[in-house]
């Protein structure tokens, strides 16, 4: 699971498209350009590199949309002013266009995420099986370039398929506001007037200088790593006794970055959440070795210290998200049944095969402007469902190809369930902002393997039913944010959904080819204490082991450590929930804590870090604070995570760092 965070935006106060009365709105064939899709693709490379290094790392991911908003419009704006100059430019450059790409890119790099490659594929792996319950060794499957892109191919796209026949209901009827979607088509909307442009460029000039210095820290941090624990990532800041408990600043631009993108409250949690374990739990459960656990066990054992660290952490993230789906269902079904009850009263929408304009006096000149178009091309429900059943046909087919454990029966069984799953993601994230892909992925876990059972392969059986269910209730509200989006911007329903299935394709290709050059290049990648531990590999493969094996795989006294936490987890969200907003922004988030209960706490530090600069920022200046603030913290990320692709063929060609930096006790 990753902890995804995305800004709410205002609401407009004057009418946005009386600006762009006179402006004419492009055809959706002529939305989808060519230039469009080499910029796309451009940017998919960056951020699908930032995605699955963050993915290998910590696996917190900030919303990258405004991102990828902004450069889109940087490219795109600085190829066409080029063109109008040498008399070249046959097509303008609209916010239509500017849409199409944002789509794209993010639906390319949510595939790093969904597509599971630091996840629940990794965690299929022996590199990762190995270092859990050796009786399970043989469950594996081996990461590889060829199954890996063939997987994403088939399970991809079908969760876009099962929201399309909705679009209307969700987006015109409901109203749902989808926060991101919303604010990224504010964004894209003030880039094409012309105050807005004049800014855009300001915060692109302020994106590429911190992108600049961004990547050449990094390139100079990679030259004092020539050993183990060498280099700046591992200068024991507050002395060595708190770098061995993983309190140390590492100099990391990126979750510098992150932390200013981040609100503080996730960053304070994960602080509060690293001193807890490290901090407290994990110093007191190690003066118990010998008692509680085996004195001879390594620290990385599962039954030893390394056990507490990963199942407590489980605990945690497990209350908190299953709290999550309960809220969310409820909000969802609340929602719903006020909308069912209101819908002969006020509700004279036109329906989802006709293209009338509504004639509601209640609706403002945006909303029948923005309705008209939505409604202008229609995406045929007979083609969505067929589209399903074949792609369904297909994956059954497939996949006990790929996975000799998953059977066909687990996946039909999936695929019946799977279109209900994918409305209550794509509604409850129109209400909330909250995807719960993640959850719903470990409710297969815990379903599919226990049912294929521990002697017919149910690690590995569940892992995959994950990274079908996730693919799909992922990219189902992914899509209809976009059409949020694309809906208060005038881009084509067909736009929206070509570019995403476009963005799905790259994302199916380029995730995979980042991953490899990753596991590659770092022999590693995966093991605890390195420079990519992936820790969400670890953490999906022992739910599944929990779900074959059951709670016999725990240490001593492991179980009601866990129960303890998870209630905590529990009694925390009920908090919030209960002092409202007021006070709730001071209760810590559980599933923020949760994170260094595995990791320790210095990217915490680095996060903290990034909210003390935006909080002086803010507090010298909270105007130019809350406009260039989002443009440094992706420069910062984008620079670190770029410098990534060289570092990582640096080390495939064998070339070490020159100098080693590290400190030693005298």
């Amino acid at each position: 699971m990753a902890l995804e965070i995305d800004a709410s935006s205002a609401s407009e106060m004057t009418s946005v498209e009386k600006d762009f009365e006179g402006s004419e709105v492009p055809k959706w064939e002529q939305q989808l350009t060519i230039r469009a899709f080499v910029v796309s693709f451009v940017l998919s490379i960056l951020f699908t590199f930032i995605v699955m290094k963050l993915n290998l790392t910590t696996g917190i991911i900030p919303s990258l949309s405004v991102s990828a908003g902004l450069l889109g419009f940087f490219f795109v704006k600085t190829w066409t002013t080029l063109l109008d100059k040498s008399g070249y430019l046959k097509q303008p450059f609209t916010r239509q266009e500017n849409t199409v790409i944002q789509t794209c890119v993010v639906a390319s790099s949510g595939i790093a995420f969904s597509g599971g490659a630091a996840s629940y594929v990794l965690g299929m792996s022996e590199r990762i099986a190995s270092q859990g319950d050796k009786a399970f060794i043989h469950d594996i499957k081996t990461p590889s370039l060829g199954w890996m892109i063939g997987f994403l191919f088939v399970v991809s796209f079908i969760g876009l398929f099962s929201v399309v026949p909705l679009r209307k209901i969700m987006i015109i009827d409901y109203k749902l506001v989808y926060p991101s979607g919303t604010a990224t088509a504010h964004l894209i909307n003030s880039f094409h007037t012309p105050e807005g442009a004049i800014i855009a460029k300001k915060k692109v000039k302020m994106l590429g200088k911190y992108f600049t210095l961004s990547f050449v820290w990094g390139f100079v941090q990679w030259f004092f790593t020539g050993g183990d624990d060498c280099g700046f990532s591992n200068f024991p800041t507050f002395g060595l006794k708190a770098y061995q408990q993983k309190f140390y600043f590492d100099f990391s631009a990126t979750y510098v970055g992150v932390g200013m993108i981040c609100p503080y409250l996730v960053n304070i949690s994960l602080l509060l959440g690293a001193i807890v374990s490290y901090g407290i739990m994990w110093p007191l459960i190690e003066k118990q070795k010998g008692h509680w656990y085996d004195k001879s066990l390594s620290d990385d054992n599962l039954h030893g210290l390394q056990g507490y660290k990963i199942f407590i952490a489980i605990a945690i993230i497990l209350a908190d998200g299953l709290y999550n789906f309960i809220k969310v269902s409820y909000q969802s079904i609340l929602g719903l049944s006020k909308q069912y009850k209101q819908k002969n009263s006020d509700t004279i929408l036109p329906s989802n095969n006709t293209s009338e304009v509504p004639t509601s006096e209640s609706l403002s000149f945006d909303d029948q402007r923005r309705t008209q178009y939505f409604l202008k091309d229609i995406i045929p429900t007979y083609a969505a469902v067929s589209g399903y059943v074949a792609i369904a046909a297909i994956s059954i087919g497939v996949l006990p190809l790929i996975f000799h454990q998953l059977k066909w029966y687990h996946v039909l069984v999936m695929y019946i369930v799977a279109p209900l799953l994918a409305f209550c993601n794509a509604y409850g994230a129109g209400l909330t902002d909250w995807s719960l892909a993640s959850t719903y992925g470990k409710l297969a876990i815990f379903v599919i393997g226990g049912w294929a059972g521990a002697s017919h392969g149910g690690i590995v059986a569940g892992l995959a039913a994950c990274g079908v269910m996730m693919n799909i209730v992922s990219t189902a509200s992914d899509l209809t944010q976009d059409f949020k989006t694309g809906y208060m911007t005038l881009a084509s329903p067909r736009s929206m959904f070509v570019s995403q299935i476009i963005g799905t394709a790259m994302g199916c290709v380029i995730s995979p080819c980042v991953f490899w050059i990753f596991y590659m290049a770092y022999p590693d990648l995966g093991l605890p204490k390195t420079q990519y531990p992936a820790p969400f590999a670890s953490l999906y493969r022992n739910i599944a082991l929990l779900g074959v094996e059951g709670i016999s795989s725990l240490p001593k006294h492991c179980l009601t450590l866990c129960i303890i936490c998870a209630i905590i987890a529990l009694a925390i969200n009920g908090l919030k929930d209960i002092v409202g907003e007021k006070y709730s922004r001071f209760i810590p988030i559980p599933m923020a804590m949760a994170i260094p209960f595995y990791l320790g706490g210095y990217f915490a530090i680095d996060m903290c870090l990034g909210s003390l600069i935006l909080f002086l920022w803010e507090y010298k200046n909270k105007a130019n604070a809350d406009i260039y603030a989002p443009a440094v913290a992706s420069g910062l990320i984008c620079g670190d995570g770029i410098w990534s692709l060289p570092s990582s063929i640096l080390a495939l060609a064998g070339v070490k760092p020159p100098l080693c930096l590290q400190v030693v006790s005298s």
